[in-house]
């Protein structure tokens, strides 16, 4: 049986919750960027969540459970957040933007006081490469103008800076020239399996296992 030249990542879970003190009525638009090493095989790599409100129940928090689910398949896991170096032959990436592991991208919009929809915060996180459960809180942000004039027109026009690609958020390229600000938190939930990881020599460890979603090497 010949060994497998590939590795599977399928990756399912919830864009479970979110805390923007102020605003109400929110959704959250995601999408997952990857480098040229990492090929999606089944699920969606983009999607919009249904608006939710804040409640009695939870006054400070904004509920979605809207879930992600996608299958990459890759030949080597370099730029995952797990990654620890330790398959064979390891060695820094000639160049990042190949290797760069899945990042799911955030954006959470909302009415203003004049009925636009408005961004209200971006984020972006990698996705875990080591088999189980993980949850991971992200600290969104949003653009700011660069003077108080632009402030004030943004504000009374409702058209307040925003990317034009939310994608740029997972890249570090340029943003050192972007004015932001923190505003808000999200929760998410992943639950990763791997396949054919271990058979291709690579050992990123072991998460917490919930159920058959800790499984390795099927």
């Amino acid at each position: 049986m010949a060994a497998p030249s590939v590795f599977l990542l399928a990756v399912s879970g919830e864009i479970e919750s979110g805390e923007f003190p102020g605003f109400d009525d929110l959704y959250c638009k995601f999408s997952f960027v990857y480098g040229q090493d990492w090929v999606p095989t089944a699920g969606l790599e983009e999607g919009i969540s249904q608006i939710t409100s804040k409640s009695s129940v939870s006054p400070t928090t904004l509920v979605w459970n809207f879930p992600i689910d996608i299958t990459f398949k890759s030949t080597n896991p370099f730029g995952c957040e797990c990654w620890g170096g330790s398959g064979p032959g390891a060695k820094a990436p000639p160049d990042p933007r190949f290797l760069a592991g899945p990042q799911i991208v955030l954006s959470v919009y909302g009415p203003d006081f004049f009925g636009h929809d408005v961004v209200r915060g971006y984020g972006a996180v990698h996705v875990p490469v080591v088999p189980g459960r993980h949850k991971r809180t992200i600290a969104m942000f949003v653009p700011e103008s660069t003077s108080r004039l632009q402030q004030l027109t943004s504000w009374f026009t409702g058209r307040r800076p925003e990317f034009t690609d939310p994608k740029v958020v997972a890249q570090g390229e340029g943003r050192e020239v972007t004015r932001v600000r923190s505003q808000g938190f999200v929760t998410i939930s992943f639950n990763v399996i791997t396949k054919d990881l271990h058979k291709l020599g690579y050992d990123v460890g072991q998460g917490q296992s919930t159920g058959p979603q800790g499984l390795q090497g099927l």
